[in-house]
């Protein structure tokens, strides 16, 4: 199947049998022309016609795939050369545009979006993912080598960071200077493509992490576009009054200006259709609903901001169904993920900062008796609704492990990221991210143990990859269980939760995860966050009967400093606690998690 643009009639230049399409949003021009390789670089050759609303167009015959253009504007005594806004491909973030081919065979995939309560995502930065030697960074071809190492992880959707053309060859991606082009030095338009096909190949979701509440501010071609603007600010693209200014600069868009919105109305769903996505992940919404971001306080509110989210949103559920919008908000706001029709922005899913803020609390704690018990309940039983599938729940991100925060071993053991301590803690978080109701999330190198904290030029260290194997098998492990692979785990992939037991002096919680209380759905995760072993602990059980350990955290399999605390399988017996009708007794190892569950054929 040819990758044909659904989007041809809009802006941007757009190949066809004859030659090529251009057409620009340039309201305050007098004049604008076309340059490029297929005219010599002529800057008087081939104007723009000016149609309504601001818009120039004009078709080239002869014009090819691969040539390079801009565009001049005239506005009074101003020349202007701008990069095309809706450039699919660019020779860098301040050189010129690409005549970008529509020739990609994407073959008949037999490729099915995973269900969102059966997701397990993995972030990742691609030029840091698969570093190669040398002064360049990472790229879709080199993170597209290590595919088969994530299939054989377990995972089932990876989250790249934004890959939008940006300022030098280094960035997390969170400047993005050019929204339709793919960074150079990751690859450009078709390394992209090739890497969403071979993910589908390998049962993977791509997720792409998307920038629409500031642009830039660097190398920002999009500035006083067309030499118009107010108060010094950024012209027709952006806010040129006080809703302009974010933590980035004065660099918001003006979401109420029609042209703007479906810029990045059209944004979202290329990335959708043309390059095949599964999904978007909104950098920092909160700053687009809200001036300030750091507060919920509606008089504070953009309200083109809110209806901008509800538009795609709304426009992707009709036209890409099944596909998974995903909002990184962190205030804790349910009206997130509330539909539109309620007042919501429409998003599938959000980050759960209150999660991850209060788990690391509980395993970075500087001594056992610091950590509270109460406080690990609410994270573990925390949603913005009745559906738990509504946050993405994580203990590392590329916000938790950089900017003077260390990845979870690190934080633990600074210092010593290899320590006992910090191998059991770190992976006991990552126990309680798969066992807790919602979409699990992990960064990359985290199942490696990673210890340096995350920066553009710091790759992944995949040395450890043999050196730590048994944690890699952990996280298997875990990954297996919580996509109910062998059948028995069913109950991790319920919406519904019950914190049942706590015990804060000896630091012990026991929690049921279930759908609907069957044998091999009901799952029970027990946690000691407790530098010691508890032998024959008693604790409340759904029901009677055999229930088998499938998981024990603390097994020496992991890694050999583990002690191996004795989990042989419970027997409960028809003797209440906990409120529930039965109760058993089992052994936990030191800051460890069991999970436990019956088989199906159970009565």
């Amino acid at each position: 199947m040819n990758n044909k643009s659904t989007l041809s009639k809009g802006q941007g230049a757009f190949l066809d049998a004859e030659g090529a399409s251009f057409r620009v949003w340039a309201p305050h021009a007098d004049e604008v022309l076309v340059t490029g390789d297929f005219n010599n670089w002529s800057e008087t050759a081939h104007p723009l016609s000016r149609e309504e609303n601001g818009y120039w167009s004009v078709h080239l015959s002869g014009v090819k795939a691969g040539q390079r253009y801009k565009y001049r504007i005239i506005n009074g005594s101003q020349e202007l050369f701008r990069i095309d806004p809706y450039a699919r491909e660019v020779t860098c973030s301040t050189c010129h545009a690409m005549i970008c081919g529509q020739d990609f065979f994407w073959d008949q995939q037999d490729f099915h979006m995973p269900a969102f309560d059966n997701m397990v995502i993995y972030e990742m930065h691609i030029g840091t993912f698969n570093h190669k030697e040398g002064d360049k960074p990472g790229s879709f071809y080199s993170a597209l080598e290590k595919l088969d190492y994530l299939q054989d992880l377990g995972v089932n959707a990876v989250e790249v960071m934004p890959a939008m053309e940006f300022k030098g060859s280094f960035s997390w991606g969170y400047n993005p200077a050019l929204i339709y082009a793919i960074e150079t030095d990751y690859g450009g338009p078709k390394a992209f493509k090739e890497f969403v096909k071979a993910a589908h190949a390998h049962g993977i979701a791509v997720i792409l992490d998307v920038v629409y509440n500031h642009f830039g501010p660097g190398d920002l071609d999009l500035w006083q576009f067309d030499g118009w603007s107010e108060n010094n600010k950024g012209g027709i693209y952006f806010y040129n009054d006080w809703r302009s200014q974010t933590p980035w600069g004065d660099t918001r868009p003006d979401y109420g200006r029609g042209e703007v919105r479906q810029y990045i109305h059209d944004n979202a769903l290329m990335w959708l259709e043309e390059y095949h996505l599964d999904g978007l992940r909104w950098d920092a919404t909160a700053f687009i609903r809200n001036v300030y971001g750091n507060n919920d306080d509606p008089q504070n509110d953009i309200a083109e901001g809110w209806t901008l989210m509800q538009w795609i949103n709304q426009q992707v559920r009709a036209r890409q169904p099944g596909k998974i919008s995903i909002a990184e908000d962190i205030r804790n706001n349910s009206f997130i993920t509330k539909p539109a029709t309620a007042g919501g922005a429409g998003f599938d899913s959000q980050w759960d900062g209150f999660f991850v803020r209060r788990i690391r609390g509980a395993i970075a704690a500087p001594e056992d008796q610091a950590v509270n018990m109460d406080l690990l309940r609410e994270a573990i039983e925390h949603r913005f609704d009745s559906n738990a599938f509504l946050r993405v729940i994580y203990t590392e991100s590329h916000d938790e492990v950089a900017n003077g925060k260390a990845r979870v071993p690190e934080e633990v053991s600074p210092g010593n990221a290899d320590a006992w301590i910090a191998k059991k803690l770190s992976t006991l978080g990552a126990a309680l991210v798969f066992t807790a109701a919602g979409i699990p999330m992990i960064f990359q190198g985290q199942e490696l143990l990673e210890d340096q904290w995350f920066h553009d030029k710091d790759p992944i260290d995949w040395a450890r990859k043999d050196r730590f194997a048994g944690i890699i098998q952990l996280y298997k492990d875990l990954i297996r269980l919580r996509l109910n692979r062998n059948g028995y785990t069913l109950g991790l992939c319920g919406s519904h939760t019950h914190v049942y037991h706590i015990n804060n002096q000896d630091k012990i919680l026991a929690f049921h995860r279930y759908q609907e209380q069957k044998p091999g759905d009901s799952v029970i995760v027990v946690v000691n966050m407790k530098h010691q072993e508890s032998r024959a602990y008693q604790i409340g059980m759904p029901r009677p009967g055999l229930w088998k350990v499938r998981f024990n955290s603390d097994a020496s399999c992991y890694d050999e400093s583990f002690s191996n605390c004795n989990s042989t399988d419970m027997i409960a017996t028809p003797e209440a606690k906990d409120g529930l009708p039965a109760s058993g007794k089992i052994d936990l190892g030191p800051y460890s998690i069991l999970i436990l569950s019956q088989d199906p054929s159970s009565t």
